[in-house]
């Protein structure tokens, strides 16, 4: 009686444990598991459409005065006697103004765009971001580098996409992240060093650019249609312009941003 006991109830287990294993559970290798790819939507090619936004972004009035950035002594020694200066304001030589980021805010519709296969590079070199002010399109990798023999902290401080905050302690070391949902702009700090700070756009599209030393942008390849064009700026704030562009067409936009406290 006690035999045929032990044998029904190892019967019983050998039942739980084949139906365990046939029902999935667990880890599975990549042999075991041959679900189909999730189909991807196609993007929109941008590479028929030959309309586009160019313009430049303007300052008036006096330009500020770049305030030289005190860096602590192991900071300090990487750039010599160079001066280090703020980048929060930066007026180029021909009156326009540096790291306005300029984007298309509406009109693209229902696009889809694939995100590009390059990465942005985001680096800290001479205990500074370089760039300050960059763009990204949601889903591309942002490659984070440290070029300086010591440690830096990367904290961004989203507000809708996920934050994120690591050190790099180390010259050479590099990581990657990315952002999921549209947000201008993202604040990014050191918590190291308290003068460092850069900006992140992050958009859906390409259409961006960032202003360089001649204060120009240029938004390539648009279709035709009327669209909402944003400037920001981190002093600033932001400004907005309405434009339509036709087939084949280029558009031609300003924007001017005032230091009123210097008025």
């Amino acid at each position: 009686m006690r035999y045929n006991m032990l044998s029904i109830l190892f019967a019983g287990l050998l039942v739980i444990s084949l139906a365990g294993c046939g029902s999935g559970g667990g880890e599975q290798s990549g042999a075991e598991s041959k679900e189909a790819p999730a189909q991807q939507e196609a993007g929109t090619d941008i590479s028929a459409f030959t309309s586009g936004v160019e313009g430049a972004i303007r300052f008036a009035g006096t330009s500020p005065v770049r305030k030289r950035i005190k860096q602590d002594q192991e900071c300090g020694v990487l750039h010599g006697d160079e001066a280090v200066l703020s980048e929060d304001v930066v007026v180029n030589d021909n009156g326009t103004l540096k790291y306005v980021f300029v984007y298309v805010k509406e009109g693209l519709g229902d696009r889809k765009f694939i995100p590009p296969a390059d990465p942005v590079i985001f680096d800290q070199k001479g205990c500074m971001y370089t760039p300050h002010v960059f763009g990204v399109q949601t889903g591309q990798t942002v490659k984070i580098l440290n070029s300086d023999p010591l440690l830096h902290n990367i904290h961004a401080l989203p507000e809708i996409n996920r934050p994120f905050n690591f050190g790099m302690p180390k010259q050479g070391d590099e990581r990657e992240r990315k952002f999921d949902k549209t947000e201008v702009m993202i604040k990014i700090k050191c918590d190291v060093h308290p003068w460092m700070l850069a900006y992140g756009g992050v958009v859906s599209h390409p259409y961006y650019s960032v202003t360089g030393d001649d204060g120009s942008f240029s938004l390539k390849h648009l279709p035709p249609g009327q669209y909402v064009i944003e400037a920001w700026h981190e002093k600033y704030g932001t400004q907005t312009q309405s434009v339509t562009v036709g087939e084949n067409e280029v558009k031609s936009v300003e924007f001017t941003f005032q230091d009123k406290s210097s008025s």
